[in-house]
C-alpha cells in the first residue's frame, strides 16, 4: 500500500484517564466521577503524534482493518478500498472465521448459542470485519438464521418453547441479513417489527415482554445498527423516525448517564471492547453516530472526552477488555495498542471534528 500518498498531519494532544475505570469504581477512587454531572478526572500529556504514522500502522494490519482505514481515515476512493475488502474473504481473520462454517451453513451447531461462536455471533463479527456482501458463506448463513428460526410478531425467535421476538437479537439479525445479499422479504418484516416496537422514550428493551418501560442501552444500540443497515440496503425511509428517536434516547442520557440522577449508568460503558457482542459502550455508540452521519450534538461531548481520554501517549488506543465466552481465536492480545479501537476512535474523532467520511 506504499503506492498511496497519505496526507501527513498531526493529532491534537488529548487527555488520558488516570487508572482503570473498573478498578477505580471498585476502590471508590473515582467516587466523584460517578456522582451526577461530575467531570471525568484527566491528566494531559505533552507532544503530538504523526497521523500518517498511525494510518500506516493500521494499514499494516488485517485486511478487515486496512479497508476501513482506507475508506474512513485516508479518504481513499472506492476503487482502492473495495479490492482490499475483498481480501477479507480469503485472508486473515475473515478467512479463519469462514473456514469454521459447517456443512449445515451454521457455525458451532447453533443459531444463537454458544456465545460467541454460534451462527449469529460469527456472522455479526464477519459483518463488522466487512466480509463482502456477496460472499457465499455470509449469504448462506443469513438464510439459515431466517429459515431455521421460529417467527413471532414478524421477527425471529431462537428459543425452543419460548416464542419471543427478542428485540436485541432481532436487531443483530437485521444488521446481518441487511449486510449480506440476502433476497428475502422477511428482512423487511424484522425491520417493521422493530419500528413499531419502539418504547415511549424512543429506544428498545429486550425485557419489554416482562413489563419494562424504560429502554435499554444494550438493546437500543443493536436495534439502531440493524435499522441503519436495513435503511442503507433498501433506501427506504420507513425507519428514519425510529432511528432519530433511538439516537435521541441515547443523547438524552448523554450516552452513558442516568436521565434522572446524571450518574454514570455503568463503568462498563466507558470501556471499549471489540467485538462488542451485544454489549453497549460509548465508542460503539459514537461509531454508530458517525456511520449514519448524525449531526453533532453537544450532549455527546462528555462521551467524546471519554474516547479521547482513553488514548495512549503514542496516539493509539489500548486493545480493551474481552467478554467471557468461547471464541475461535483472539484477534488482538496483550497490553499493546489495538488496531480496532484505534481505527474506531479516530474515525469518531474525525466525524466530530468535521472530517469524517460518514455513511
Amino acid at each position: 500500500m506504499d503506492q498511496y500518498h497519505w496526507r501527513a498531519g498531526t493529532l491534537i494532544p488529548k487527555v488520558k484517564l488516570r487508572g482503570h475505570v473498573r478498578s477505580a469504581h471498585r476502590s471508590g477512587h473515582y467516587a466523584a466521577f460517578l456522582r451526577p454531572d461530575a467531570r471525568i478526572p484527566t491528566r494531559r500529556y505533552a507532544g503530538t503524534v504523526d497521523r500518517a504514522e498511525i494510518v500506516e500502522w493500521l494499514l499494516e494490519g488485517d485486511p478487515s482493518v486496512a479497508w476501513q482505514t482506507q475508506r474512513d481515515l485516508a479518504g481513499a476512493d472506492e476503487t482502492v478500498w473495495r479490492p482490499t475488502r475483498q481480501l477479507v474473504s480469503s485472508q486473515g481473520w475473515g478467512r479463519r472465521l469462514v473456514d469454521q462454517q459447517q456443512s449445515s451453513g451454521r457455525w458451532a451447531g447453533g443459531l444463537y448459542q454458544p456465545k460467541w461462536t454460534s451462527t449469529t455471533y460469527t456472522l455479526l463479527l464477519l459483518r463488522r470485519l466487512g466480509l463482502p456482501p456477496s460472499d457465499p458463506a455470509g449469504i448462506r448463513g443469513s438464510a439459515v438464521l431466517l429459515d431455521e428460526a421460529d417467527w413471532v410478531e414478524g421477527g425471529v425467535s431462537y428459543w425452543s418453547g419460548r416464542l419471543l421476538a427478542e428485540r436485541c437479537v432481532n436487531g443483530m439479525v437485521l444488521s446481518i441479513a441487511s449486510w449480506f445479499d440476502t433476497d428475502d422479504h422477511r428482512i423487511d418484516s424484522i425491520a417493521e417489527l422493530l419500528v413499531r416496537s419502539a418504547m415511549a422514550d424512543g429506544g428498545w428493551n429486550c425485557r419489554d415482554h416482562l413489563g419494562d418501560t424504560h429502554s435499554s442501552f444494550h438493546t437500543t444500540i443493536s436495534v439502531l445498527e440493524g435499522l441503519a443497515q436495513w435503511r442503507r440496503r433498501t433506501q427506504r425511509d420507513d425507519a428514519d423516525m425510529a432511528i432519530v428517536s433511538g439516537q435521541e434516547f441515547l443523547l438524552a442520557h448523554r450516552l452513558f448517564r442516568s436521565h434522572r440522577t446524571g450518574a454514570v449508568v455503568s463503568p462498563h460503558f466507558l470501556r471499549f471492547s471489540f467485538p462488542p457482542r451485544w454489549h453497549y459502550d460509548v465508542l460503539r455508540c459514537l461509531d454508530h453516530f458517525q456511520d449514519t452521519g448524525a449531526a453533532k450534538d453537544d450532549r455527546a461531548a462528555d462521551a467524546l472526552d471519554v474516547v479521547a481520554d482513553r488514548r495512549r501517549s503514542d496516539g493509539r488506543w489500548p486493545i480493551g477488555p474481552r467478554y467471557s465466552g468461547e471464541v475461535y481465536f483472539r484477534m488482538e492480545e496483550g497490553r499493546r495498542p489495538g488496531r480496532w479501537n484505534s481505527l474506531r476512535a479516530l474515525r469518531v474523532l474525525d466525524w466530530w471534528n468535521g472530517g469524517g467520511q460518514g455513511g
